[in-house]
């Protein structure tokens, strides 16, 4: 290692005696060679990219469209299960209007969506994406397509979908989350499901919401989620008092020191001699608004009657059934 960095420092004292004998021209013009900056900030200025760009799914009222399907493989009779770089046969050639360098995203549909979280009956069909595939050779009635991208098992039945540009939201600039904000009256819904059914979920993964086309909803549009102030998490919590008003347990029979509790709430009253004021009983007189902020997520792509978010933020974990909120 060291040899090789004296020799580069060799290399160098001579290039810059060299020049200043003029036996190697500085520039053809005379002008100072273009300096080349590289901004590092410019490579992650937009939410999703990849596999939260391309694999995101959804969730949709609309018929799909089955005219092009994976028929088979070059490989199928060693596996059912194909992976990026494959070669596969699609259900459609020249007579179907396919043609080479054709680039489609690989759907598979896979069954009606309910949530006990919303209030729509009807939420459409939840499908997943699983990958983009290009067409590299073109028959009649079939076509020989590679797959270029793979984000899970692709298989023999899945459908394709002309690949469509995306519009992708840029990230805007980080501003200290409110976790205390109040409503500000705007279209309410609910995370009605989480890619691959996962039940906690944190920053960039990918959700879906129960507002889409029908309630205005665009792609980059901005959602603070929330939970209802004394809702129950994953793992429940009683707020039940366990804790005697007394515990006589520990005092001495000299100093009598145990008689109060300091586990238990207050006695009632304004003479602080009434019932004690359980902590259900100190709930029940306040608000019915209080919320706490959980995070933050912006719309990837919309629906009839949903939308497909990725999370950008969170405070702590996320859970299907949490509100969401426009900003």
């Amino acid at each position: 290692m060291q040899r090789l960095a004296l020799k580069y420092l060799v290399s160098a004292i001579a290039a810059i005696f060299l020049t200043s004998m003029g036996i190697i021209a500085q520039n053809p013009q005379g002008t100072p060679p273009p300096t080349v900056i590289y901004n590092p900030g410019t490579q992650n200025n937009f939410v999703a990219k990849g596999n939260n760009l391309y694999c995101a799914g959804f969730i949709q009222t609309s018929k799909f469209e089955t005219g092009l399907e994976i028929v088979g493989g070059d490989e199928e009779g060693e596996t059912r299960l194909y992976e990026q770089g494959d070669y596969v046969y699609i259900s459609g050639g020249s007579a179907n209007g396919v043609e080479i360098g054709d680039e489609y995203t690989i759907i598979r549909p896979r069954g009606r969506m309910h949530s006990p979280f919303s209030k729509k009956r009807n939420l459409g069909v939840y499908a997943t994406e699983v990958g983009l595939l290009e067409i590299i050779d073109v028959r009649r009635e079939v076509s020989v397509a590679k797959i270029t991208m793979a984000c899970d098992n692709v298989l023999l039945g899945d459908l394709l979908k002309t690949r469509e540009d995306r519009v992708v939201p840029v990230k805007r600039a980080d501003e200290v989350m409110d976790r205390f904000a109040e409503p500000n009256g705007k279209s309410v819904g609910r995370i009605v499901l989480a890619r691959d059914g996962q039940e906690s979920v944190s920053k960039d993964q990918i959700v879906y919401i129960d507002l889409g086309a029908e309630d205005n909803i665009k792609t980059g549009d901005y959602f603070t989620i929330y939970r209802k102030l004394g809702k129950k998490e994953i793992f429940p919590f009683t707020n039940n008092e366990t804790a005697n008003s007394k515990d006589l347990g520990y005092e001495s029979f000299h100093y009598r020191g145990g008689k109060f509790s300091n586990q238990t709430p207050r006695k009632g009253g304004s003479d602080g001699t009434g019932d004690v004021v359980t902590t259900d009983k100190a709930k029940s007189g306040r608000p019915n608004n209080l919320r706490k902020v959980v995070g933050e997520v912006v719309i990837l792509s919309v629906k009839e009657r949903t939308a497909t978010a990725v999370v950008t933020r969170v405070i702590q974990e996320i859970h299907p059934g949490d509100f969401v909120e426009l900003q």
